[in-house]
């Protein structure tokens, strides 16, 4: 991996550290890094097709009361580190997947050490509001986004250290039985995040467009940009359709959609 590919791999863990604590850009994501650092290092589909594998795991982490979920950040761009450092491409995605997960729960660790260490620059901003300086205030509040970007940032720099040949090595020198069965398993856990999906899915409104989905990918021939539009596509036609029932539910006619959830949160825009 050259100097550049490297830098960019770092800046990109940088953003993605950041985007996990900013959740605004959604730099975290796994299906937006690990696509960013297959790019940027020249293995741009299987940083697509891993992304997208974590993605369906990660819908089911979310943070519940005190209870932090597992850092989606670091097991992005860790995984997609060794993906790459492995060499195996496409092959490789299976393991990378399987290991993303432990990875994901040891980034709790650094997430409650920076969290820890977030609890003096809070203090330092209350005693600079309390001096009416906001220029101080900002820069903490820089310090503490930059924290937080460096917990991703050190551990990806650490990785690319190792040379790539080792990490080769590593995932050769695994049996056959050990690499299908952490593909298997790392298959089984990406089917949770499909069932979640089509269980957030049940409606009579979007059914439809879930069975064109599986009609649509049968054709080999479409590319993956042709795929995104045609998504892109389908997601206005049916934020149309909606915005059109809403407006026939205003003049008169029925609100229900179908989707007890939707028909809360539509009463409360």
């Amino acid at each position: 991996m050259s100097a550049i590919s490297m830098i960019l791999v770092v800046l990109v863990a940088f953003l993605a550290g950041m985007g996990g604590i900013l959740d605004e850009f959604q730099f975290h994501q796994p299906l937006v890094a690990c696509t960013l650092i297959g790019l940027v290092t020249g293995n741009l589909e299987a940083g697509i097709i891993l992304g997208g594998s974590l993605q369906m795991i990660a819908l089911g982490w979310a943070n519940i009361g005190a209870a932090v979920a597992p850092d989606a950040a670091l097991a992005a761009v860790a995984s997609a580190i060794i993906l790459v450092q492995g060499g195996q491409g496409v092959k490789g995605v299976g393991p990378a997947i399987a290991i993303a997960i432990p990875l994901a729960v040891a980034g709790l660790f650094l997430t409650m050490l920076a969290r820890t260490i977030a609890v003096p620059i809070v203090h330092f901003m209350d005693a600079a509001a309390e001096e009416g300086n906001f220029r101080k205030i900002e820069m903490w509040q820089i310090v503490g986004i930059a924290m937080q970007g460096l917990r991703i940032a050190i551990p990806a720099a650490a990785l690319l250290v190792i040379p790539s040949s080792a990490v080769r090595g590593f995932l050769e020198s695994m049996p056959a039985w050990l690499n299908e069965g952490m593909t298997i398993g790392g298959g089984m856990v990406v089917a949770v995040g499909y069932a979640m999906v089509i269980n957030m899915m049940a409606t009579r409104e979007v059914w439809p467009f879930f069975a064109i989905g599986f009609v649509i990918a049968a054709v080999s021939d479409l590319t993956l940009i042709a795929l995104g539009a045609l998504g892109v596509s389908f997601g206005l036609i049916y934020l149309e359709l909606k915005k059109n029932a809403g407006n026939g539910g205003n003049n008169g006619g029925s609100s229900n959609t179908g989707d007890p959830l939707g028909d809360i949160l539509n009463d409360y825009e």
